[in-house]
């Protein structure tokens, strides 16, 4: 999407930049006013610089910050680079059981953990995930850590979805891809009711809880079908700056909807 688009969400290419975020290093130097952290130190890195001044920062909501320099995000250099400069507050040791490689995971592996708290997953919630990506696999991770008894995968890749059943997945299901060179981005009704039955059917019972990892009108609108009444709908990606949803038939069945992806996105939603 960054490719075609030139933009991710509602940041916008206008120059060439550094990409990436997740990333773990060795200190080579040290400020003079640093005291916990040492040359040769193996870090993680916050990856989002915030003012620390204003009040969202203040009351500890640092993530909604808007001076927010995140690390990727135009205008601001990713750390694909042989080295970088970070405050020192935000670069966390590791353990000397976790390498660099895994270190650079703590980042996608806090957005699933962050999902399953805000979703508040537990030992009877048994749940969907759309998109068996990174934040997706990780995402199902986090769940069966939480105690989620079942998970179902659905992804539209054969290859990610057979990774999926190897980490865990109890099952798997593959829908049609999208259509991502023309909006809206989605697939006839048919389509979806069809890809609901076949989701409940492998849940094999009610999904209590649905968590889109990929953000696009027609993965939203089928967690939102598929997720039976009362249940939970967690948007975790956003795909589309812009998302037209059946909210109303959702409220009408009690579900409810909450959003665990990265604050600095803003996805607007239309009611039909």
């Amino acid at each position: 999407m960054a490719i075609q688009n030139m933009r991710v969400a509602n940041f916008v290419f206008k120059k060439p930049m550094v990409l990436g975020h997740e990333c773990a290093g060795i200190v080579e130097q040290v400020g003079s006013q640093v005291k916990f952290m040492m040359i040769g130190d193996r870090v993680d890195l916050e990856h989002g610089i915030s003012c620390r001044q204003c009040q969202l920062c203040k009351d500890g909501h640092y993530n909604l910050c808007r001076k927010m320099k995140f690390y990727g995000s135009p205008p601001t250099n990713g750390p694909l680079a042989n080295q970088v400069v970070h405050p020192a507050h935000l670069c966390f040791k590791l353990p000397d059981n976790v390498s660099l490689e895994e270190g650079a995971m703590c980042e996608p592996l806090s957005v699933g953990i962050h999902a399953c708290r805000r979703a508040n997953v537990g030992p009877d919630t048994k749940l969907i995930i759309i998109g068996a990506g990174p934040i997706g696999l990780l995402t199902m991770l986090a769940a069966r850590a939480f105690g989620s008894p079942k998970i179902v995968i659905i992804d539209v890749v054969d290859c990610c979805l057979s990774f999926a059943k190897d980490m865990g997945a109890n099952e798997i299901v593959k829908v049609l891809p999208l259509c991502r060179f023309s909006l809206p981005f989605s697939s006839s009704s048919a389509d979806v009711e069809e890809e609901v039955v076949r989701i409940r059917n492998a849940m094999g019972g009610p999904v209590d809880l649905s968590f889109d990892c990929v953000g696009f009108n027609k993965t939203m609108t089928t967690a939102l079908k598929a997720t039976h009444a009362s249940g939970k709908v967690c948007l975790v990606g956003l795909g589309q700056s812009e998302m037209t949803l059946p909210l109303t038939s959702a409220a009408a069945r009690y579900l409810s909807w909450s959003s665990s992806s990265d604050s600095r996105f803003i996805t607007s939603l239309h009611v039909h």
